[in-house]
């Protein structure tokens, strides 16, 4: 059972919370002359790192209220839970050891490789 705390109703399973992404991004002002690729960077894009991530969650099936937490993505520990408006605390994330040496972001997998011409498969 993967347990979340939330802040208003305290300890619940996974199955009552909805992902809401990645917390603290900040809707662009709207303007006339706004780019397609301007929305698309804030629509699609994010950060994606190995390591704290700062999130936004629901707690749909009790309290329906919104509220944040830090979690490490590479071992899924939740390091803290915090209400909407107040400032992320410090945390410390201890990234696992891996055989390959992968980057901070990212998989790691460099199975997509473009092949040059004369290039052995």
């Amino acid at each position: 059972m993967f347990v979340i705390t939330c802040p208003y109703c305290g300890e619940r399973d996974l199955s009552e919370f909805a992902y809401g992404g990645e917390a603290h991004i900040a809707r662009p002002e709207w303007r006339e002359d706004m780019s397609d690729a301007e929305w698309a960077e804030f629509l699609f894009m994010r950060t994606n790192p190995k390591g704290i991530l700062a999130e936004r969650w629901m707690h749909a099936a009790g309290c329906r209220r919104f509220f944040n937490m830090l979690r490490n993505t590479a071992t899924d520990d939740i390091l803290a839970v915090y209400r909407i408006g107040e400032t992320p605390p410090k945390v410390e994330a201890r990234l696992p050891a891996t055989p390959s040496g992968e980057a901070p972001i990212g998989s790691g997998n460099d199975a997509v490789k473009i092949i040059q011409p004369g290039e052995g498969a």
